[in-house]
């Protein structure tokens, strides 16, 4: 009776489990960030938007973030650096909920809520075993 309480033997697909939320969250962050990298007019969208907010050096800060996004994006696909790429994630999405997020209320902000959940999941547990860091720990 416990084994069909608990289910361990889904324990097995752990590691593609992982692989496919590194995956899926990856995706999700570079096509996020992908129309302010490829045009100029979104980058300025998104700095008045950082300005409308109250965000210091917006026009700094909107290429920083963009680019952090884009680079955790493309870690959590590789798997590499993972535990640093998922500390950065929910680091940002914290500063997102904190400076306009939270106005928007529980649901207005779910989604960077996970963001960061995500971000701590994948800091503490690590990429799993289909991933570049799994390489270079067996070096």
């Amino acid at each position: 009776m416990n084994r069909l309480i608990t289910l361990p033997h889904l324990a097995a697909g752990t590691d593609l489990a992982f692989l496919a939320l590194r995956l899926g969250v990856g995706a999700f962050l570079v096509w996020g960030v992908w129309d302010n990298i490829t045009s100029a007019e979104h980058m300025a969208t998104f700095v008045a938007f950082l300005r409308q907010f109250g965000f210091p050096m917006p026009g700094l800060l909107a290429p920083f973030d963009v680019w952090l996004q884009l680079a955790i994006g493309v870690l959590f696909i590789l798997g590499l650096a993972t535990r640093w790429a998922g500390l950065a994630c929910a680091l940002n999405f914290v500063v997102a909920i904190v400076m306009v997020d939270h106005l928007q209320g529980w649901r207005g902000s779910f989604g960077s809520q996970c963001l960061v959940l995500i971000g701590l999941v994948l800091a503490t547990h690590g990429p799993g075993r289909f991933s570049v860091d799994r390489v270079l720990e067996r070096r």
